[in-house]
């Protein structure tokens, strides 16, 4: 363990692996099972940038973490995990008082087969609304409507800020906790540019248990809400203190958004351990309200998926006008590069969009167009914890090193495969969104929309102590640290 004159921290060889607090909601570690390989640092420190850019000298011992997860995918011993809350969901479905609504993010969809023998990127959305039903949820949702969700209230927003004036600009998309965790702790600054807009799951949650509860009769102190995710870091999101939006809808005090996530690992394992035979299982489907979801809303699991789903609603939002046959696919916002730029045409405007995944580019990109000035350059920037998006989250099925690209590329492939072959495109397209806004939330940004879809974010930047942030080579708890002789 590297010594720092004065300090001893409580977590052993610091310099070899990631502290992890005990009370962690996302990641758990076994020191037990851990062969220091340095293998989870490298993700934090590398990969991520959160590491070495705090002092547990500075936070008086307590870890600073964004939850993403890529230390527990890093790790090929199991010392690194995610939080299991599988215990949870058996314990709401063995109870036959509650009502246990499941909702799957695009992700899960072409990772989950793998875990079962099949090849990276077999889409397997029937076989997992089967298994979700064998394991006996009540109902089953796709996070994909909550994209749309997303969508609509997004790009509204977006919109809003690029005729009006009156916002921050450029407009940063807020769907990844682990981004806009990032974003609270090390740049703070920027919060004003974050969407309001909650991100699909919460979206989802909330609805569920106001509108869909109230239509179907349920009463949302019985009803608990399942998210599957290929994220980590959602189960530090559903803790948000603020995602109340349900209990002040119902007023039932204590009355949660969204009560348990669980990861697509999570959920293999539990299905394995029920001998449920995945590969086995028919196509089932999702229930209605809920469930139908636009390509774009599919297309959200990889990185450039949220920024083109954006801009194929935006386009009809600003002009009046469906986006044009050739924008669809908008490839310059797609493929696995950590960085994309694109400008697009609308309608006698360019807008200027950047497409960002990775922490670690995150902090590259921002610091860059800081120092060069072109900040203000740019109308719309999506960012993504994970390299790659979601079909690379810290809770999906595990890759070998040499694996990664080629796993990543094959998910990636197979969500714009499914975006290819459905009809409705667009978020306001979809039917089922037009119901849900005609009896409910009347238009995106409403003040309904506004008061139970829409959230904010808080400066965290104190969680790095006094003195704040540091740089490789100003922590002396960094291996990378040099001082000045």
């Amino acid at each position: 363990m590297k010594a720092v004159e004065g300090f001893e921290s409580k977590y052993k060889f610091y310099d070899k692996r990631v502290p992890i607090a005990d009370d962690n909601p996302a990641v758990h570690f076994d020191e037990t099972k851990c062969k220091n390989c340095t293998l989870c640092r490298r993700a934090c420190e590398t990969t991520q940038t959160v590491l070495d850019y705090y002092s547990l000298e500075r936070t008086g011992d307590v870890p600073v973490c964004v939850h993403c997860g890529q230390c527990a995918n890093a790790c090929p011993f199991g010392a690194m995990m995610e939080v299991d809350d599988t215990n949870l969901v058996k314990a709401a479905i063995a109870d036959p008082d509650k009502v246990v609504v499941f909702q799957t993010a695009p992700a899960v969809r072409v990772a989950i087969a793998e875990e079962f023998g099949a090849e990276a990127g077999t889409f397997a959305q029937g076989k997992m609304i089967s298994a979700l039903r064998a394991l006996g949820g009540d109902y089953v949702f796709d996070t994909n409507f909550g994209a749309d969700m997303t969508i609509m209230e997004e790009t509204s927003e977006l919109v809003r800020r690029i005729t009006t004036g009156n916002f921050a600009m450029p407009q940063f998309t807020s769907c990844c906790p682990a981004w806009v965790e990032f974003a609270e702790t090390f740049y703070a600054e920027y919060i004003p540019h974050l969407s309001s807009a909650k991100s699909p799951i919460l979206m989802q949650n909330t609805t569920e248990k106001i509108w869909f509860a109230e239509k179907a009769g349920i009463d949302p102190k019985k009803m608990v809400t399942v998210c599957v995710t290929p994220c980590t870091a959602k189960k530090a999101e559903i803790k948000r203190k603020e995602l109340n939006a349900a209990a002040e809808y119902w007023h039932i005090d204590g009355l949660k958004d969204s009560d348990i996530c669980i990861t697509t690992r999570e959920l293999a394992r539990w299905l394995k351990a029920e001998n449920i035979d995945f590969n086995t299982l028919d196509d089932g489907i999702f229930d209605s309200h809920l469930g139908e979801a636009s390509g774009g809303g599919i297309i959200f699991g990889s990185t450039g998926g949220v920024m083109e789903s954006a801009l194929r609603s935006a386009y009809y939002f600003y002009t009046g006008k469906p986006m044009p046959a050739e924008y669809i696919p908008y490839e310059p916002v797609r493929g696995l590069d950590g960085v994309k730029e694109a400008t697009i045409d609308f309608s006698g405007i360019s807008l200027h969009v950047a497409v960002v995944s990775g922490l670690g580019n995150a902090r590259r990109f921002l610091d860059k167009i800081m120092a060069d000035g072109t900040f203000k350059d740019y109308t719309f920037i999506e960012f993504m914890a994970c390299q790659g998006g979601c079909i690379n989250g810290g809770g999906q099925p595990k890759v070998k090193m040499p694996l990664v690209q080629k796993t990543n590329q094959a998910r990636m492939n197979s969500l714009y495969k499914r975006d290819s072959e459905v009809s409705i495109k667009a978020a306001w397209e979809n039917p089922e969104i037009q119901e849900l806004y005609s009896d409910f939330y009347g238009q995106p940004l409403s003040e309904r929309s506004e008061k139970y879809i829409h959230t904010f974010f808080e400066d965290k930047s104190g969680n790095l102590g006094e003195g704040g942030a540091v740089t490789p080579q100003t922590n002396p708890l960094s291996p990378k640290y040099k001082p000045i002789e």
